[in-house]
């Protein structure tokens, strides 16, 4: 945490990082370097748009539906709640339903990928992610974002598409690929800006959480 109280959740870009199966694989390397006598270090970079820290647009499964370019800031700056749901298997419904959400919350999962620097790591099939019933939940809550801290909201094998389609469908922006590590439930302040790539269905995002204090609280 630096001095301003900023927690730096999203993760390192790094060559050969894990990536989803089928996906591109990142490669992250120096095309030109001082050292080799050029003029000027200059970084290449090759990957999916779906890699680290993220954002899916509703066009990543919905066929004509608003791009990455299209979100709005409403959906990514503001007040957001860490929510833990350490069970084991897909998060379920009754886990979510605990926690009393109310329509237009920015919810992100602490789960139990968080328990493990995952984006180090090898490709783990069995990590977790919601449930489609923990999905359509949400979408009948009305929130307005949802973030995980694995490379999908939905899980490797089974409902994942439908875990999208129900999320995006109801006009809510997914976060994947979160570092909630060292982040305690509760609210913060939240900043998420991916990159504005034009049409596309999903971005690479750089994303801030920031402790609100009681009295910031009591003020909302």
């Amino acid at each position: 945490m630096e001095s301003s109280g900023w927690i730096d959740i999203s993760v390192p870009i790094r060559d050969a990082m894990v990536h989803w199966p089928g996906d591109p694989p990142v490669r992250v390397r120096r095309a030109h370097a001082i050292e080799r006598g050029d003029e000027a270090n200059l970084t290449e970079l090759c990957m999916s748009a779906h890699t680290g820290t993220h954002m899916d647009a509703p066009i990543h499964y919905l066929p004509g539906a608003a791009s990455m370019d299209a979100l709005p800031f409403t959906a990514t700056i503001g007040r957001a709640r860490v929510i833990s749901v350490a069970t084991p298997g897909p998060v379920s419904r009754q886990a979510l339903e605990s926690a009393d959400i109310q329509t237009g919350e920015r919810l992100l999962l602490k789960t139990r990928n968080s328990d493990r620097i995952w984006s180090e790591q090898a490709f783990d099939p069995e990590f977790t992610g919601l449930s489609l019933e923990a999905a359509r939940y949400l979408a009948s809550r009305q929130i307005r974002l949802l973030g995980i801290d694995y490379l999908s909201v939905g899980p490797y094998q089974g409902d994942g598409a439908e875990v999208h389609r129900a999320l995006l469908g109801a006009g809510i922006w997914i976060i994947e690929g979160l570092n909630l590590g060292a982040v305690d439930p509760g609210y913060y302040e939240l900043i998420c800006l991916p990159l504005r790539l034009a049409g596309a269905d999903g971005a690479p995002a750089r994303a801030l959480l920031r402790p609100l204090s009681n009295q910031v609280l009591a003020q909302r």
